[in-house]
């Protein structure tokens, strides 16, 4: 097989892209890496669960706040972790990305929590088609004073990240976050490939989906959706990437 190219990113980057890489080995040979979420794979009522959540976790309280209240709802357990939360947070801050792209909102904590550590002139570009679901978190995002820095997209995000292409952004955005139906994830990954500058980070959640990708079943599209992008990202010399055993699964990709 050919030679993956370099990654061409900020020495910052590098290293702290190193740094996750030592710490999520040292997790899996400890026996923490296994799918759904991290709550799951070590036990939601484990005491270690708890204890990395009381030693990492430093949760804004507003977004605390919206955390409680998605877990009320029906369909709570779409929210991203709050440990991957966090992480996604620090990668923002470590490239100093002042545009990123989300796609997938939901009750908007993800969009709140990378909010948070934009500068003011910061943007988050959030693409979803159900604006119910945001409208739980919107009165949260302006309470946080961090509504001006959340441009909430309802329609088909595909629609979004087109007019985004036409209208000259691409190559503008510092990172993206995808996180919406598994059937179009090839897509909005190539799309935001286009939009995200040289050294920019994507990043793909459920890429285990509750570990259903080791032996994904013909008539599950979503799955194998997932298994594709995974089995294509391998060889995708455009990036670098890292798989992480985090929530249920999320690959940073890393843009030469």
């Amino acid at each position: 097989a050919s030679e993956m190219p370099l990654l061409s990113v900020p020495k910052e980057v590098a290293v702290g892209t190193a740094m996750l890489g030592i710490a999520f080995a040292t997790g899996v040979l400890a026996g923490f890496g296994t799918p759904k979420s991290s709550k799951n794979f070590i036990g939601k009522s484990s005491p270690l669960w708890q204890y990395i959540l009381d030693h990492s976790l430093r949760e804004h309280p507003i977004l605390k706040k919206l955390r409680l209240l998605t877990a009320e709802h029906p369909w709570g357990r779409m929210m991203v972790s709050c440990d991957q939360a966090q992480l996604m947070a620090n990668l923002v801050k470590l490239i100093k990305a002042k545009k990123v792209l989300e796609i997938g909102v939901f009750t908007g904590y993800n969009a709140l929590n990378m909010a948070l550590v934009l500068p003011d002139n910061g943007r988050v570009i959030a693409c979803d088609i159900n604006e119910d679901y945001a409208k739980i978190g919107k009165p949260l995002w302006k309470e946080a004073g961090v509504e001006h820095k959340i441009d909430l997209r309802i329609k088909p995000a595909i629609q979004t990240l087109d007019e985004l292409l036409a209208s000259g952004e691409a190559e503008t955005f510092d990172f993206a976050f995808i996180d919406a139906d598994k059937e179009s994830y090839n897509e909005y990954y190539e799309k935001c490939f286009c939009l995200i500058k040289k050294g920019g980070i994507i990043a793909i959640d459920n890429v285990l989906f509750s570990g259903r990708v080791v032996k994904p079943r013909r008539d599950d599209l979503a799955v194998q959706s997932i298994h594709c992008l995974n089995e294509k990202l391998l060889r995708d010399s455009r990036v670098s990437i890292s798989m992480l055993p985090m929530g249920d699964g999320v690959t940073l990709v890393f843009k030469l």
